[in-house]
């Protein structure tokens, strides 16, 4: 496949749509509206990875960390994983052309109807019936299905035994995973997944769907340009009604200029939860009036992510790569099996469990993130044996979902985003899912570890790779920053609370105002497909879905 990027030279002034951000709300964005004719730039700050080219060792991995703190920063700024240390929460974030898609586990599920009945969500999300046509539209090009030979792999069947004492069923989970040779609906070619357990550090063989196989090559088949290596600052209105969009570069291009302002009538801001939060924040601070619920209802998706050590048997949870590093071993997608726990009652109770693998790369330094717990022995008989003979090969990785109450705050400081969440570590999610995954990894022989990094830098805060909200949708402007279009509300004195800013809007995972339950990619690309649908109808558009006509080179 032909890379989709062009050089920054190519930049046009102005546009029909500038859309920042490429990642599920980005690349739906992007294809729709260049299948409707509008000529459409896609902006985003980290680089294009092409299938092949994402790190398979330790010392190809440890560059594509970028690691914020309120007083320091490491780490390249176009580096794949970008982590944000805060004083209490830190969030993992990925950065690159298709956003978080090239590096999640594709775990691909619908959250519980209740979730959309909670009366943060404007009335329209429930009762319109758009919703459910955008997790058609989702799921048609996302192609989501359960691996076929899931419970074969040894993960599962730990995870199963495990299960099954306690009275709990796992089920093949449904990921954005490829499973044999096929030609997507965007028209790229694909390869069948190996399950060689990578899928978290990017997919080498091309099997997962991830957005930059999917939506954003069919927004340039349709005549969108993309482009990599550059930030969005601010975007503010001029008299003449256009959008302007300050950019900065995240990386040198020779005789390109390190800071762009483009225009556009239309701008869609789908940065991520925290790009796109930073950026209206950085916005309002400009003069843009924006509601005063910027920043407000933060969810981690009651999200964790722990590990089990030393269980009886072989569990084989790490990675082998593409070209495989060990031959004749399976591991699976990085997830390939789940336990639902229900509660018809409280929804606040239900939990997803799911048993996970961590990357190949990763593999060299497991033993060193584990010394710190005390586990030196086991560490130093997997350095000379390898983690997939050693004590490792019988690690554990869980990746879990479950609500929280969305209490946390953005807001600027020095000029930098910053997150407040007072107790978060005291949210009664984590009290929950501990109890439950010390459970199955007691079940299973071994020692439940929350963090092997706690002690260090890392400190005893919880992490999330699944942030959500900061421009929460709302019934107006005083309990929300989009209305239920994805418009932003217009927060000037005098504009009524329901009023926006024409051609403005905010599509991915930060307009979603509570926690969901379950990993959130499904429910973005169908609120960006259900997004599109009503700018479609505002604006006199059309447009297909179709499938492309044949396999791209």
């Amino acid at each position: 496949m032909s890379r989709l990027s062009l050089p920054r030279a190519a930049l046009k002034p102005r546009y029909d749509v500038i859309v920042v951000g490429s990642g599920y709300g980005g690349g739906v964005t992007a294809s729709r509206l260049s299948r409707a004719g509008k000529r459409v730039a896609v902006i985003e700050r980290g680089r294009e990875i092409p299938t092949g080219s994402f790190p398979q060792k330790f010392s190809d991995l440890r560059h594509e960390f970028r690691v914020t703190g309120k007083n320091f920063r490491s780490g390249p700024e176009q580096a794949i994983y970008d982590v944000r240390l805060g004083r209490d929460m830190h969030v993992l974030v990925a950065c690159g052309l298709g956003g978080g898609s090239l590096v999640n586990a594709g775990v691909s599920l619908v959250p519980d109807r209740r979730v959309f009945t909670d009366h943060v969500w404007p009335g329209q999300i429930a009762q319109d019936g758009l919703l459910e046509e955008g997790y058609r539209r989702a799921e048609a090009w996302l192609r989501p299905m359960a691996d076929p030979r899931a419970r074969e792999m040894t993960k599962f069947k730990v995870l199963e035994k495990a299960g099954r004492s306690m009275g709990a069923e796992p089920v093949a989970s449904r990921i954005a995973v490829t499973f044999e040779d096929t030609v997507n609906p965007a028209g790229i070619a694909q390869a069948a997944c190996t399950r060689c357990g990578d899928c978290c550090a990017g997919c080498n063989v091309g099997a997962k769907n991830t957005v930059a196989l999917t939506y954003l090559p069919d927004a340039v088949r349709h005549g969108a340009d993309v482009f990599t290596g550059l930030k969005a600052e601010t975007v503010r209105k001029g008299a003449d009604g256009m959008w302007r969009v300050a950019l900065r570069a995240t990386a040198s291009e020779a005789g390109a200029p390190d800071d762009v302002t483009l225009e556009a009538p239309v701008v869609v801001l789908a940065a991520g939860t925290l790009g796109s939060t930073e950026i209206l924040l950085r916005s309002r601070a400009a003069g843009l009036p924006l509601s005063d619920k910027v920043g407000h209802r933060f969810s981690a998706n009651g999200d964790i992510i722990a590990f089990g050590y030393g269980a009886k048997t072989p569990v084989n949870a790490v990675g082998v790569g593409h070209p495989a590093k060990v031959d004749g071993l399976e591991i699976g997608a990085s997830v390939s099996g789940q336990i639902e726990f229900r509660d018809a009652e409280t929804l606040s109770n239900q939990l997803n469990v799911q048993e996970g693998a961590l990357p190949s790369a990763f593999a060299s330094v497991l033993p060193v993130m584990f010394v710190p717990n005390g586990r030196l022995l086991g560490a130093l008989q997997s350095l000379i044996s390898g983690v997939y003979k050693g004590p490792f090969a019988s690690l554990q990785t869980f990746f879990a979902v479950s609500h929280d109450s969305a209490s946390g705050r953005f807001s600027l400081e020095d000029n930098a985003l910053s997150l407040a969440w007072e107790n978060a570590k005291d949210e009664p999610v984590y009290a929950r899912l501990d109890a439950i995954l010390s459970k199955l990894v007691a079940e299973s022989g071994g020692a439940y570890v929350k963090n092997p990094l706690a002690g260090t830098v890392m400190g005893h805060q919880p992490a999330t790779a699944h942030p959500l909200g900061g421009c929460g949708m709302g019934r107006d402007r005083t309990n929300g920053v989009v209305d239920h279009k994805c418009r932003v509300f217009n927060g000037a004195a005098g504009a009524g609370d329901t009023d926006v800013h024409d051609g403005l809007y905010v599509i991915d995972g930060a307009v979603i105002p509570r926690s969901l339950g379950v990993n959130p990619l499904l429910t973005i690309t169908a609120l960006s497909e259900r997004a599109m649908l009503h700018f479609a109808r505002d604006h006199g558009l059309s447009y297909t879905t179709a499938p492309a006509a044949s396999a791209a080179a």
